[in-house]
């Protein structure tokens, strides 16, 4: 595998921007691992999503990430959200655009990554799940399946019980009373996903200490009260930490590759 540091302007954000970008490499005389990309393929890609406190690097940093794609020669774009929540802001930027819209752009311009639905997956924590599950919600023609990890599931929940800055927060989605439901909302989003002749495919998993365990239980319940298909959730032992996330995102990786032919 290939690990490549990028900096690149957004016209969105009128500024530079970073991700990290996990690539498959035709290698024979690796140690420890093996890849095998190379030739004119474009490869299947996942958007990873970082938490609030955290940045673009910190997958890398506190995962093997890089070690659990090769498993699958799968391409694993991971884009700098800073705390934005992934949300066009109702006070500053509009970091949804950047990554919706502008970040797939730029990345398929520059790296050997797929634009196609059926090859294209989205997965965070934290915030990054909450992010990754609006993408796949909210953009159902883009996204194949999302892994949400500990996700901030309710932003209802979070806005009143102010788990950040209020100000902050209200800079980002305003108060309760704005959300908008068909933009940031999750419980609404899905209601009118589950419409859809083939929603995405999502997997949520929550630690049973985690903080955020009641919301992520009351997303599930209203997915499952809607009978969303192919929506799986897992809970386990474990708190809001990178040895909870390590573990479950090599499960979220089966979960996102099934049915694949290509995976080896």
């Amino acid at each position: 595998m290939a690990f490549l540091q990028c900096s690149f302007h957004s016209d969105v954000l009128g500024r530079a921007c970073s991700m990290n970008v996990i690539l498959p490499q035709k290698v024979t005389t690796q140690i420890g691992m093996t890849s095998s990309g190379g030739g004119n393929r474009r490869y299947p890609v996942l958007y990873l999503l970082h938490g609030l406190s955290d940045d673009h690097t910190i997958w890398s940093r506190r995962t093997s990430i890089e070690r659990y794609a090769a498993e699958y020669e799968l391409a694993v774009v991971m884009p700098d959200g800073e705390r934005g929540f992934y949300t066009d802001m109702m006070q500053g930027p509009r970091y949804w655009t950047m990554l919706t819209e502008e970040l797939p752009a730029i990345a398929a311009s520059f790296f050997p990554i797929s634009t196609r639905r059926e090859d294209t997956y989205v997965a965070g924590l934290s915030m990054g799940g909450y992010g990754a599950l609006k993408c796949a919600l909210r953009l159902p023609e883009r996204y194949a399946a999302a892994v949400a990890l500990s996700s901030v599931a309710d932003v209802r929940s979070w806005l009143e019980t102010c788990r950040m800055n209020r100000e902050e927060a209200t800079r980002i989605f305003g108060t309760v009373k704005d959300l908008i439901p068909g933009r940031n909302d999750l419980f609404a989003l899905a209601e009118e996903t589950v419409k859809l002749a083939s929603p995405p495919r999502l997997m949520m998993v929550c630690g049973t200490e985690d903080g955020l365990l009641d919301a992520n239980r009351a997303l599930r319940a209203h997915l499952e009260s809607l009978h969303y298909p192919g929506f799986r959730y897992e809970e386990g032992p474990g708190a809001h930490s990178w040895e909870f996330w390590d573990h479950w995102i090599v499960e979220g990786l089966k979960f996102l590759m099934e049915g694949r032919s290509d995976v080896r």
